[in-house]
């Protein structure tokens, strides 16, 4: 089942700051919603361990993720996949995009595609795409908190 998620979220820092953060595994790790393990493999490359509960569905993925396109500081497009066991697969990109705001902040923009598989597809479309766009909520909210703490 492929679906498709574009939002944006106005940060309170400066483009370069903003920049640094999304390359910085701790701060990435503090902000994904389940996320036990990110580990920085080199410049473009990441493996994680993320838990999370979609529905009645409780999955640990392990997963590869790669940077492409690098732009600094303007963004780059993340390319990735996991393994959730029996609950399924996941696999997608992302492209992020940073712009200056007034302000001094940092307008993000974000463009997801993804297809999931597996026993995560019989949960349907629009629960998948709710518990979705709540984890991304929920990593924009952690992530403008940890970017204006500096």
């Amino acid at each position: 089942m492929a679906m498709t998620m574009n939002g944006e979220a106005t940060l309170p820092a400066a483009k370069q700051v903003v920049w640094e953060k999304l390359n910085d595994a701790e701060v990435l790790k503090a902000c994904i919603p389940g996320c036990e393990q990110l580990n920085k493999d080199d410049d473009t490359h990441f493996s994680a361990v993320v838990k999370v509960k979609l529905g009645p569905v409780k999955a640990t993925f392990k997963g590869k993720v790669e940077l492409q396109d690098l732009d600094p500081p303007n963004g780059y497009r993340i390319v990735g996949e996991g393994e959730g066991g029996i609950a399924g697969f996941a696999k997608g990109g992302a492209k992020v995009m940073l712009e200056d705001a007034e302000g001094g902040q940092t307008l993000l923009r974000y463009e997801v595609d993804a297809q999931v598989g597996g026993k995560l597809m019989q949960l349907g479309s629009r629960l998948i795409d709710s518990v979705s766009k709540k984890l991304a909520d929920e990593f924009f909210a952690n992530f403008a908190k940890a970017v204006s703490e500096g």
